[in-house]
Formats: C-alpha cells, sequence, structure tokens
C-alpha cells in the first residue's frame, strides 16, 4: 500500500508541478555555472547507498569549503564533533539557492528517487555517507529501519529550527522507525504544508 501510495503521489506532483520544475531548472542556469541537479551519496532503508538527487542551490565548490566552515555547524557534541551539519547563513548557498531552499523547492527532483523506489514519501532523511557511518551504534542504527524519504516526523516536528540537538533529531528518527505505518504516514502528510517554509536560512 504504501509503495502503490508512493508511486501514484509523486508522479501525480511531477506532472502537476512540471512548469514549476522548469522554471527553477532556468533561474540556477541563468545565475550560476555547473549542473542543474545536484547528486550525492546518501545512506537509505537498510544502509542502502543511491543517487540522491536535490536542484543545486549552491556554488560548485561548495563540499570543498564544508570543512572551513566546520565550526559554523549548529549541531555540535560533547568532544567538539558533530554527527550531522547545518550552517546559518551558510556563504556557499546562491542567492536562487536561498529562496528555493527557504521554500524547500530544491527538494523536489526527490520525487523521481521516490519514483524510483530509493525513496518514499514519508520516513527518515536519507544521510550522507560521512554522517551514516558515526549512526552505526544499535541505538541509533534502528532509524536506518525505517523507509527513507521526503518528508517526516523531524520535518514537520522541528525542522529549519536552531534548537534541537543531535540527539533530539536522532531520537524522532528512532521514534518513527518504531511507530511508521501507511496511516501514521497521512498524518505527517498533512502536517508537512505546514513545515515548508523554513524559519532560517540553513
Amino acid at each position: 500500500l504504501k509503495r502503490m501510495f508512493d508511486v501514484v503521489f509523486s508522479l501525480f506532483i511531477i506532472v502537476l508541478i512540471s512548469p514549476i520544475l522548469i522554471l527553477v531548472a532556468l533561474a540556477i542556469k541563468l545565475e550560476s555555472k555547473g549542473q542543474v541537479i545536484y547528486r550525492s551519496k546518501r545512506v537509505g532503508t537498510g544502509y542502502q547507498v543511491f543517487d540522491f538527487l536535490k536542484f543545486c542551490s549552491m556554488y560548485q565548490d561548495a563540499d570543498q569549503r564544508l570543512k572551513d566552515l566546520a565550526h559554523l555547524n549548529q549541531y555540535t557534541s560533547n568532544d567538539g564533533g558533530a554527527l550531522f551539519t547545518k550552517i546559518n547563513n551558510d556563504p556557499r548557498v546562491t542567492k536562487v539557492g536561498r529562496f528555493i531552499r527557504k521554500t524547500s523547492l530544491d527538494e523536489l527532483p526527490q520525487l523521481f528517487n521516490i519514483l524510483k523506489g530509493d525513496m518514499s514519501i514519508v520516513g527518515n532523511r536519507p544521510l550522507p555517507l560521512y554522517e551514516a557511518e558515526q549512526l552505526t551504534r544499535d541505538k541509533w542504527a534502528k532509524r536506518f529501519l525505517a523507509p527513507a524519504g521526503l518528508t517526516g516526523l523531524w520535518q514537520v516536528t522541528k525542522r529549519g529550527k536552531n534548537d534541537m540537538s543531535t540527539e533530539e533529531r536522532i531520537n524522532l528518527d528512532v521514534a518513527y522507525a518504531d511507530h511508521h505505518s501507511f496511516w501514521y504516514d497521512m498524518k505527517i502528510i498533512a502536517k508537512t504544508p505546514l513545515a515548508i517554509i523554513q524559519e532560517e536560512n540553513v
């Protein structure tokens, strides 16, 4: 039932918003060089790795500059490191990128990931390899038992807010892994429109 819903819903939305997809792609191409779609290796359900799609919202050298901006990361841990990365007013983000991030338009290409079967509409966010590698302990690895998703419990709870700790975010992912069901997904989808606009520029 979940897979059937994912295919039908994602295909319907892709057709419905195709003009928006084209406009966003043109805006990105006019402002910056490089590709319109950003592909990165992400870890989803059961530690399966796949090519994760987003509209490009950063300059071409963004990945290389990440280490230089590590001190601005809002997620910190007791040992001074960080499991997740979130930088407010990230200087790597383009002007168009700020708008599409603020409105979550940069996430729309993931509808094709869903159509392909890499992800689901609702689930835990697939993580970059370097983040997933640090979540292999039993207490945290449980979050990978749930589907990888476009939206989820974390997004409708505290997405885009700066008062969330690493532990709180992981606990939300684990909670979804424990309780996810088709009807629970419907409740999360109903709350998603209110979480689309971010409060921060991250």
